[in-house]
C-alpha cells in the first residue's frame, strides 16, 4: 500500500456575526463609481472654472486694497499708537504720558511737545490721526 497524503486541514469558517475586513465586489464597484463621479465633478467644475484658459486665479490681476485707520490722539492708549508709522513702543508711551501730565492735544502740531516727534514724524503720522476737535471744544480746557 502507499501511503496517502496528508489531508489538508479545513478552512476555519468565518462565524456569521463577524465582519468583513475587506469590502464586497458589490461595495467595491459602488466606491469606485462614486470616485468616478467625484472626480468628474471636479474636472467639470475646474473647466467651467476657467482652468483651460489659465483663469482660476484671479487674485494676482486684483486691485491692492489697503486697510485705513484713523487713531484719535486724546484717547488712544499705548497699544494703539504703536500701529502708527515711525512710533514704537516708547514713543507710544511717552504720548500717553505727556497727556496725561499736561493734557489732552489741542491739535496735531501738539504732539511736537513730546521728546522724539519732530516735523518729519508728524508729517509721517498726521494721515492716521483723526481729526481734532477746534481749539475750545476739547474737555478739561
Amino acid at each position: 500500500m502507499s501511503p496517502k497524503p496528508p489531508a489538508k486541514p479545513p478552512k476555519p469558517s468565518k462565524p456569521e456575526g463577524e465582519p468583513y475586513w475587506l469590502l464586497r465586489r458589490a461595495d467595491q464597484a459602488t466606491v469606485a463609481v462614486l470616485v468616478l463621479v467625484a472626480l468628474g465633478s471636479t474636472v467639470g467644475w475646474w473647466i467651467s472654472q476657467g482652468g483651460w484658459r489659465g483663469r482660476l486665479i484671479e487674485i494676482d490681476r486684483a486691485a491692492p486694497q489697503t486697510a485705513s485707520f484713523e487713531v484719535d490722539l486724546n484717547e488712544a492708549d499705548w497699544p494703539e499708537l504703536v500701529q502708527l508709522p515711525d512710533i514704537g513702543q516708547t514713543l507710544a508711551e511717552r504720548i500717553v504720558a505727556s497727556r496725561e501730565a499736561d493734557g489732552p492735544f489741542l491739535d496735531h502740531d501738539d504732539l511736537k511737545r513730546v521728546q522724539g516727534i519732530g516735523p518729519k514724524t508728524l508729517e509721517k503720522v498726521r494721515p492716521y490721526l483723526r481729526p481734532m476737535p477746534p481749539g475750545g471744544a476739547v474737555a478739561g480746557n
